[in-house]
């Protein structure tokens, strides 16, 4: 890659991190570690929803193929517990990029 395309690279890097954080950092409080608490807390109780629902599906077909309604059930909170998981991880990546506050207490 030649100077002018890295160049142009750290311009864009540095103008989307300017951009985020003029855009995010003003919508939130200053964060600190018991803030993240509450998202931690609801992405694991979807995940032991999603894993409690296979296991009550696999006791109640004995194994066997489940039902349709058996299917959506489970795919409704798999759903959920993926949009959580990716939520939660946009919030960490914006916070390891600098574009939210975050206190150290």
């Amino acid at each position: 890659m030649d100077t002018s395309t890295n160049r142009l690279l750290m311009e864009l890097e540095q103008q989307m991190r300017t951009v985020n954080r003029d855009t995010l950092n003003p919508a939130f409080p200053e964060l600190c570690v018991n803030d993240f608490h509450a998202v931690a807390q609801m992405v694991a109780n979807a995940r032991e929803s999603y894993l409690s629902e296979l296991f009550a599906m696999g006791e109640a077909t004995q194994g066997k193929i489940p039902s349709n309604e058996m299917i959506s059930m489970l795919r409704q909170k798999r759903e959920c517990f993926d949009e959580l998981v990716a939520a939660a991880q946009a919030l960490e990546a914006a916070t390891q990029r600098g574009y939210l506050d975050v206190s150290s207490s």
